[in-house]
């Protein structure tokens, strides 16, 4: 043992400082190894998690979206079938009620004077009028045809006040003799090169098959011989009072004009196929999945190579209900329906792609790896931090450790060394330091020991709770983003939102206060002509209110689908919320009914905010309607409704209470002076400019001021109904 001065070199001094030198590295390398032992353990539990969660969104997804799908195509294939059928039903009661009236003519012939008939005249286009067709080889002239033509020509009034009434594109008569009396807003159509086409009536397979069947009928489809488009023809025999055919009745449907009708429900991976009693295709709609073109009209599906499809053609023919069947067409997996047409006995076929229904659940595992990926690296690049700190931290308690330990080292040696042993014995799992008898030595020594021993008890109850909040914070946040991305999905975010409708545009818009909200927005076709509007406000914030806003979401839609008034669809939804709200929530909503072909608005308020409207040349100004109560806050509460009549180029703004409201960091209102003002900076703009507008107003109001409540808005422009044409025999 040498001595310099003040400093002892190889004594107990040095020895101790040596061993605390040594400590310090032990406990370094110590907390290193735990350190990557933790972050090696919460990555595997990162990595589980992730693989949990990707597991349970494919399991609810794929239940919810095989749900949705069921009833969307089961309600949609319904739906058009209903529409073809009433356009069926609608011309066999034009060609019944002909056929009455030309009964009665040729019961009582005495009763009636013949009338004047002409040939068709190429400049009686655009005009409905009845003309007369002579087939080959019938004399115009002969007494007794010129005749019978002058008594069926007191028919030509009522045959022209069906077409336009009705909306038929022609209607007609033709007798035995070869004589056909049409009437159509097309004349120039029966001519070919200056001279009227040769055109026999007999020869035709509507009048084969009504008189044969001596009843009503609509043909399997045939080309027509003006347009040389594909038609079916309903058509229906005429006999006098001896039970002789006096003439047949008949109607044109034009098949294209058919296909509007489920196209206009149609969604992307939706297909349709209409088919006759006989098993063949007669409108082949959006029907590449099975696939059908306009060659393939005479195939028999009852037969076709694709079993599913032969055997739900079948049990459809046969009247069975098969429900959904799911099964593999010609390119892919599908969801197929089948619904009757009552008045032909004929079946539309629906399928819809198993493969678009499966794109959510794609979309949400490609967001929550994202997240996950994100959410490693912030983890790593924070851990990398933290080893920098304590490094830095280490090196400093190093410092200090060494120089307490030169000028403490002769009290604390002897209690020291049985310490250091003590630490050395630590090891994975048994962190905590105990306090022994050797170290009660009624010194710093033991004070030492003492708050050690406090230390690593504080140190793995640390590490612990580290563990359980971060797994919980990891949990929340991971369910919070779902749930916004849940509830954004269940908002309309496409733009334009009805791409294929000229007539109206339409915009909402929806920024929560938290991670999700209460306010919601909605917009839908009730049917061709009716769009239905929603904006709701769900009492209180998060998921409670976010939970409430979906349920009463769909129920509102649920009820205003079943053509309700939208005073009635208030009442029932309110009836519905009230049975079961037992956290007494409530919701306030403002409904409105817009019927496209007049412009006329039917709407109902349930405690919400007044709408705003803008008149074509005007600017916009608060509409204050009649509110009723707010929606499950009172059973058996009772709604009114009002009109209001929409002009072309009116637009129509309503919103949640988060804009008026919208408070600015001196805690002023935003007012819906502020607001009206807003929309009238560009009264103008597009729906989509409008919400953009007030959205900047509303930003420029609050700055930097957090946002309190949920901030939606929802603009109409209507733009007027277009106009409809009519078509040829």
């Amino acid at each position: 043992m040498k001595r310099l001065k003040h400093l002892v070199i190889g004594g107990i001094q040095n020895k101790v400082f040596n061993l605390i030198l040594f400590t310090v590295i032990l406990l370094t390398a110590a907390f290193t190894s735990v350190s990557v032992y933790q972050n090696n353990m919460l990555s595997r539990l990162a990595a589980e998690s992730g693989e949990n969660q990707q597991k349970t969104i494919s399991e609810i997804t794929s239940s919810v979206m095989d749900q949705v799908v069921t009833q969307s195509l089961e309600r949609s294939n319904k739906t058009a079938a209903d529409k073809i059928d009433a356009v069926f039903d609608a011309a066999a009661d034009r060609v019944i009620f002909l056929a009455d009236c030309a009964t009665r003519l040729f019961a009582h012939p005495e009763d009636y004077a013949p009338r004047p008939y002409a040939a068709p005249d190429p400049a009686d286009d655009g005009k409905w009028i009845a003309k007369v067709i002579f087939a080959d080889g019938v004399d115009g002239n002969d007494p007794a045809i010129a005749a019978k033509t002058g008594l069926m020509a007191n028919l030509s009034d009522t045959m022209i006040s069906l077409c336009p009434a009705f909306g038929a594109s022609t209607i007609y008569i033709a007798m035995p003799e070869g004589v056909h009396l049409s009437v159509s807003d097309s004349s120039s159509s029966w001519f070919v090169d200056g001279k009227i086409r040769s055109y026999d009536p007999r020869a035709r397979g509507w009048y084969q098959q009504a008189a044969q069947a001596g009843g009503l009928i609509f043909s399997d489809g045939e080309w027509d011989a003006n347009t040389g488009a594909y038609c079916v023809e309903c058509a229906m025999p005429v006999y006098s009072p001896d039970g002789k055919l006096q003439a047949v009745v008949g109607t044109d449907l034009f098949l294209n004009d058919m296909e509007a009708e489920p196209n206009a429900s149609a969604v992307e991976g939706e297909y349709n196929l209409l088919i006759n009693q006989k098993g063949r295709p007669v409108l082949p709609m959006q029907a590449e999945a099975f696939p059908m073109a306009d060659s393939d009209r005479d195939s028999d599906l009852c037969a076709s190579r694709i079993k599913l499809l032969a055997k739900t053609v079948i049990d459809a023919l046969q009247g069975k209900d098969i429900g959904i069947v799911r099964g593999r067409l010609s390119d892919g997996e599908y969801y197929i329906a089948a619904a009757p047409i009552r008045t032909t006995g004929w079946v539309l076929l629906s399928a819809f792609s198993q493969a678009i229904s499966n794109q959510p659940e794609i979309m949400l595992k490609s967001s929550v790896s994202r997240l996950q990926a994100e959410a490693e690296d912030t983890y790593q690049d924070k851990m990398e931090k933290a080893r920098a700190s304590a490094l830095i931290l280490f090196m400093i308690i190093m410092l200090f450790t060494l120089g307490g330990a030169l000028a403490l080292g002769k009290r604390i040696v002897k209690p020291l060394n049985t310490i250091t042993k003590r630490i050395s014995a630590l090891r994975e799992g048994e962190l905590e330091f105990q306090m022994e008898d050797a170290y009660r030595t009624g010194d710093e020594v033991e004070e030492l020991a003492q708050s050690f021993a406090a230390l690593t008890h504080k140190t793995v109850e640390y590490v612990d709770t580290v563990k359980r909040v971060t797994a919980e914070k990891e949990r929340i946040g991971a369910e919070l983003s779902l749930a916004t991305k849940i509830q954004a999905a269940m908002l309309p975010h496409i733009v334009p939102a009805f791409p294929d409708r000229t007539d109206f545009d339409i915009i909402g818009s929806m920024d929560p206060a938290k991670e999700v909200g209460g306010d919601f927005y909605d917009y839908f076709l009730i049917d061709d002509d009716h769009l239905c509007m929603v904006i709701a406000d769900v009492s209180g914030k998060g998921v409670p209110a976010a939970l409430f806003m979906m349920a009463s979401k769909i129920i509102l839609q649920s009820v205003a689908m079943l053509g309700r008034s939208p005073a009635e669809i208030l009442s029932k939804t309110n009836e519905a919320i009230c049975s079961n709200n037992e956290a007494q929530m409530f919701v306030t909503v403002w409904l409105g009914i817009l019927e496209l072909s007049t412009g006329r608005l039917t709407a109902a308020n349930a405690g919400h905010e007044y709408p705003v409207l803008k008149r074509p040349d005007g600017s916009f100004e608060l509409y204050k309607d009649k509110h009723g109560f707010v929606i499950g806050g009172l059973e058996g509460a009772r709604y009114r409704e009002y009109e209001l009549q929409l002009e072309p180029g009116a637009k129509l703004f309503v919103y949640t209470d988060g804009v008026p409201e919208a408070t600015s960091a001196e805690e002023e209102l935003f007012g819906t002076d502020r607001m009206i003002e807003a929309l009238n900076r560009e009264p103008e703009a597009s729906p989509q400019g409008i919400l953009k507008n007030v959205r900047r107003a509303v930003d420029d109001f609050v700055q930097d001021a957090e946002q309190f409540d949920d901030l939606t808005m929802l603009c109409l422009e209507f733009k007027g109904s277009d106009a409809r044409g009519g078509g040829q025999e």
